[in-house]
């Protein structure tokens, strides 16, 4: 099994900034995917980014593109979540998550998935 822990999230004001982490532990991994997602209450789940993290391949949503980075230390096995610019729309849980299956062209695809428990993000 793959374990995640997320960090990171806090309350800021818009136009802050903010980095989210994620560090992965237990079962080693080469290949497969990483994506950060979002959640509020009453709405469906929202893709935000993702990477294979056996190479250089990302995907950033539309809706943050501008805004959000995503990257890696393999070394640290860690993955990361920059936002920039945030907007109040940002505020929610977001999760972070390993696919073990492999990396779609977007995100990550279904099967050996993994997750964390959430990191809260507060825009005001």
């Amino acid at each position: 099994h793959v374990q995640l822990v997320e960090s990171g999230g806090g309350s800021v004001q818009a136009g802050g900034s903010l980095t989210l982490s994620c560090v992965a532990s237990g079962r080693p991994f080469r290949r497969g995917c990483m994506g950060w997602f979002r959640q509020t209450p009453g709405k469906e789940r929202e893709g935000v980014a993702a990477l294979y993290i056996g190479g250089s391949r990302t995907y950033v949503s539309d809706s943050v593109k501008a805004r959000f980075t995503i990257s890696k230390d393999n070394s640290k096995r860690t993955f990361y979540l920059q936002m920039n610019s945030l907007k109040s729309e940002d505020t929610a849980m977001y999760y972070c998550e390993v696919g073990l299956t492999g990396y779609g062209n977007k995100f990550c695809l279904p099967g050996f998935n993994y997750f964390g428990q959430g990191t809260q993000v507060t825009v005001s």
